[in-house]
């Protein structure tokens, strides 16, 4: 197994991190897969894997957006850690040499400074909206009329839903992230770009995510192909991980981001 200092050392290229819930959960944002995820309906309770799909969209619009509004209050009330603002220096510091792939859609990354050009949201962001009829060339912002606030329960009225419309085309806008029967595109989501990004690195650091959805984990099997070493951060060992022992490419730190990401990015500026 390789060392710290020297995999720091010899990561002379492109440096991709990859950032899951675990980065975010610091700033006290939940993963919403207890009980802060479901959401009534009448007399029923909808987990998560339920309202976020198309399919959910499709039959109650209303109330599937009122679910991702009030997710997007609980993420605005969080503010960027240290391992976000990290990260941000980290771009800064490096440019070309430096990508950043998130799982993560509540935008904390953008609000500590990081570029759109070099973040890849591959989940989206709840800060935005998009046509249901793709006639938009990007996402556009949530409109400014649409309380950030969201209160638990409350259903969208009659103006509510006129701003939650297409800008352009005036049809109805869906949140902009993935939903869990849709797949990677490169248009929204940056699936091919993610890829290449993982192809041409020189080190992958993997922060706070178990690989959970097909995109991370194709990430880490790319690097592990290509005996690209890995460096893993997490409170406890993961999917990655196990590559990382597999392969003997890479180190597992276990921990949290806020204690190893800004070790790790200051070693890297001064490697």
């Amino acid at each position: 197994m390789v060392e710290l200092d020297d995999l720091l050392t010899d990561a002379d290229g492109l440096v991709l991190w990859l950032t899951g819930a675990g980065i975010s959960a610091e700033s006290g944002i939940p993963t919403f897969r207890g009980k802060e995820g479901y959401w009534r309906v009448g007399s029923r309770n909808y987990q998560p894997q339920q309202m976020a799909t198309q399919a959910a969209f499709g039959q109650m619009p209303d109330e599937v957006w009122a679910w991702y509004l009030y997710r997007r209050g609980v993420c605005r009330l969080a503010e960027p850690n240290p391992a976000h603002r990290a990260l941000a220096t980290a771009e800064e510091r490096s440019g070309e040499r430096f990508l950043l792939v998130t799982q993560n859609v509540d935008g904390l990354h953008l609000r500590a400074g990081n570029t759109l050009d070099r973040t890849y949201q591959i989940h989206g962001n709840i800060d935005f909206m998009r046509c249901v009829r793709e006639c938009l060339d990007a996402p556009v912002p949530v409109p400014d009329a649409i309380d950030v606030f969201w209160e638990r329960g409350r259903p969208l009225t009659g103006p509510e839903r006129d701003a939650l419309r297409c800008p352009s085309c005036g049809s109805p806008a869906r949140p902009h992230v993935l939903w869990f029967d849709e797949s990677y595109d490169e248009e929204n989501f940056r699936f091919q770009s993610s890829l290449e990004g993982a192809e041409r690195a020189s080190l992958v650091i993997v922060v706070g995510t178990t690989g959970a959805t097909s995109l991370p984990m194709h990430i880490g099997n790319l690097a592990a192909a290509q005996d690209t070493p890995m460096l893993v951060i997490n409170p406890e060992p993961n999917p990655f991980s196990e590559l990382v022992e597999r392969t003997g490419k890479g180190v597992f730190l276990e921990g949290t981001a806020g204690h190893w990401v800004p070790q790790i990015t200051d070693l890297l500026s001064a490697s």
